[in-house]
C-alpha cells in the first residue's frame, strides 16, 4: 500500500494483504481512497453488510489500480481470509475480484488473486488457473503445501521465510543465521523440488526480517520484499553471490512425493510449525479484514 516507496525502489510486481490495506487507510495520504469507494458505493440498493462486502473489493481493487499505475508487472490481491476453508466461496470471490479489475480496464494477466495455503484454497486455485486466472498462494509453510499447489499448476507460491523463523526462534529460544535459517531452509527445500521435478510454479520468498534471509536466496524465482529491507539492502555494497539455481536443484537429494488430500492433510499436522503459522495469519488476516468493514461500516 506504500506507493512512495514502489516509486522510488521500482519493484517488478507488488503485492498487497488485508493488513496492508487496513494500515494505509488509516493513513491520511491514503483515506481519499476509501471515501472515494465509499461515495460511488453510498445509494447501492444492498443490506448494509453485502455493501460493506462489496465496498471491500472495490478498495482492494482501487489500490491494486493504483499500484498497476506504479508497476510494469502484477499486482498480488487478496482473497477474503475468512473462506480460506471454502472452496465455491473462495472460487466466487477470486471470480468478483479478476470482474472488478476487468471493469476497470485490467487485463487478468496482470492480476495475481492470492490465496491462503489451505487444502481448500489450493484446491480452488486448481479450478481459477484452469479458467486462466492466475493465483499467488499465501500463507505457505511447509513443503506439503507447496507441493500440493505445485501439483495444481499455480502459477506462484509465496513461503513466508520470517514467520518461519519467528516460531523457531520463539520455541528454540536461539537466533539463526546465515543458511542455518529454518525459514531460508524451507525455501531451499522447496525451490528444489520444483525445479528437480520441472514444476512451473513459481517460487517467491515473503516475510522477510533482515536482509541476511533475502541473501541466502538469492536466485529464487521472485522475492518480495518490504520497503524497509530494500532501503537497508540499496545503502549495502556487499557482493551478492547466486545461490539458487536449477542446476544446485539438480544436485539436490530430493524424494519425489505421491500427493492427494490424505498424504497432505497427514503431512501438513505433522508440522507444527506449518498449522500453527497457517491458522495463525488466517487468524490475523481476518481481524484486519473486520477492522476494515468496521471503519467502513461506521463511514457509511
Amino acid at each position: 500500500g506504500d506507493f512512495a516507496s514502489m516509486r522510488q525502489y521500482a519493484p517488478q510486481d507488488a503485492t498487497t494483504n488485508p493488513s496492508l490495506i487496513y494500515k494505509a487507510v488509516t493513513m491520511p495520504e491514503y483515506k481519499p481512497i476509501l471515501d472515494s469507494v465509499i461515495q460511488d458505493n453510498r445509494n447501492v440498493n444492498l443490506p448494509k453488510d453485502q455493501k460493506v462486502h462489496l465496498i471491500v473489493d472495490q478498495l482492494l481493487v482501487a489500490f491494486g489500480c493504483k499500484i498497476l499505475e506504479i508497476v510494469p508487472g502484477r499486482v498480488s490481491t487478496e482473497v477474503d481470509a475468512r473462506i480460506s476453508f471454502d472452496i465455491d466461496a473462495s472460487i466466487e470471490k477470486a471470480h468478483t475480484i479478476i470482474g472488478l479489475y476487468e471493469k476497470r480496464g485490467i487485463k487478468r494477466e496482470r492480476v495475481l488473486v492470492k490465496l491462503a495455503s489451505t487444502w481448500e484454497g489450493i484446491k480452488a486455485a486448481e479450478v481459477l488457473t484452469k479458467e486462466g486466472i492466475h493465483c499467488n498462494m499465501t500463507l505457505l509453510f511447509s513443503l506439503s503445501q507447496a507441493i500440493a499447489c505445485a501439483e495444481a499448476k499455480v502459477q506462484l507460491i509465496s513461503p513466508f521465510v520470517g514467520r518461519i523463523y519467528d516460531w523457531y526462534k520463539a520455541k528454540e529460544k536461539k537466533e539463526y543465521v546465515g543458511a542455518e535459517d529454518p525459514g531460508v531452509q524451507s525455501v531451499h527445500k522447496i525451490y528444489a523440488y520444483y525445479k528437480k521435478f520441472g514444476y512451473k510454479t513459481e517460487v517467491m520468498g515473503a516475510s522477510f526480517r533482515t536482509v541476511n534471509q533475502i541473501v541466502q536466496l538469492a536466485g529464487c524465482d521472485l522475492l518480495t520484499i518490504s520497503p524497509a529491507l530494500l532501503a537497508e539492502l540499496a545503502k549495502s555494497e556487499a557482493p551478492v553471490p547466486r545461490i539458487l539455481s536449477p542446476e544446485w536443484a539438480a544436485g539436490q537429494d530430493v524424494t519425489r512425493v505421491e500427493m492427494n488430500e490424505k498424504v497432505f492433510r497427514w503431512m501438513f499436522n505433522e508440522d507444527a510449525m506449518a498449522v500453527e503459522k497457517t491458522a495463525e495469519g488466517i487468524r490475523l488476516f481476518a481481524a484486519d479484514i473486520n477492522k476494515l468493514e468496521a471503519q467502513i461500516a461506521a463511514a457509511l
